[in-house]
């Protein structure tokens, strides 16, 4: 499955296109802005322009979620990363930013080529969210600090392992919630378990609350990992969905440490059996559990994730 429709909410806010054109009758900080060259064109198709005629059109420093679209040719020029780290001071109260949110007619999530967001942490110490699409081309983290982080996504058809290990040298104290979308390593996922042991230890995460290891080829081994995980005992919500979890993930889920506490657990697009089905409802009274979008169990050779190309 490709990604067909963009996002309607971000960041708990409506998503508004920004039209060079035609500005809506919106308070700056009422809505999370998506800035999309090959949606709303500036007459010299530049992606700094279309930035700079948003940045005259509202009160920037009012701006507080923000969404980078397609910023031209995103299966070659990088992420502008840079770009947006150095419009801080324009947009004081940012508090959310989505960068590469673009559906599959603009570009496959694993040719969006992006580049290293640590600059944007730094530039942007009161940023909360931070979610980014693609990850196989250019996607790098040099592991830092940030204090005010509060949830961190990376969707991808394939993560690589560099980025995961860095995610677990980074420092970030206010961390709720993390998503990562592991992929094939068709696409460049080649994460390892072994690559989420600092993340599933914990000790640099103390206000994780709900993890998301999703999307993943590799979601039995990464079942096995989670079930013996220290994390997992302060965790409210827990999502392995999207990807190839059977009954051999789910089997070893129940026979870790107890899951009753959690809130959510959420396996949707799974190859489990109507049994395993059943059991897990049983096991885990009072956890909501999203095990929809079944799969045919009956074909080891023929199991995918639900976001590649």
């Amino acid at each position: 499955m490709t990604i067909y429709a963009h996002i309607t909410e971000f960041a708990d806010l409506p998503v508004v296109d920004f039209d060079p054109a035609r500005l809506p009758d919106v308070a700056p900080d009422a809505v999370a802005w998506r800035l999309s060259l090959t949606d709303f064109p500036t007459r010299d198709g530049d992606f700094a322009d279309l930035v700079e005629r948003f940045l005259a059109a509202v009160d920037p420093a009012k701006v507080t979620a923000l969404i980078v679209g397609d910023w031209g040719e995103a299966y070659e020029e990088s992420a502008p990363v840079e770009l947006v780290a150095g419009l801080a001071p324009r947009l004081a109260g940012l508090k959310a930013l989505f960068m590469g949110e673009m559906v599959s007619e603009q570009s496959e999530i694993s040719w969006i080529t992006q580049a290293d967001p640590a600059p944007l942490l730094t530039a942007y110490p009161g940023l909360e969210i931070l979610r980014i699409r693609g990850a196989t081309q250019g996607l790098t983290l040099t592991p830092t600090r940030h204090t005010a982080l509060r949830e961190l996504a990376i969707e991808a058809g394939g993560l690589p392992g560099h980025v995961v290990r860095a995610i677990g040298e980074c420092d970030l104290p206010a961390l709720a919630h993390l998503e990562l979308w592991l992929g094939t390593d068709q696409y460049g996922g080649d994460t390892t378990v072994e690559d989420l042991a600092p993340i599933l230890g914990g000790e640099r995460l103390p206000s994780l609350r709900s993890l998301g290891l999703r999307n993943a080829e590799i979601a039995d081994r990464v079942a096995v990992a989670v079930a013996g995980a220290p994390v997992v005992a302060r965790l409210r919500e827990l999502d392995l969905s999207l990807g190839v979890l059977s009954d051999e993930g789910a089997a070893a889920l129940l026979a870790g440490q107890p899951l009753t506490h959690l809130r959510r657990l959420d396996l949707h697009h799974h190859y489990l059996s109507a049994e395993m089905a059943d059991r897990l409802v049983a096991e885990l009274p009072g956890v909501e559990l999203d095990l929809s979008d079944v799969q045919p169990s009956d074909q080891d050779d023929d199991r995918y994730i639900a976001v590649s190309e």
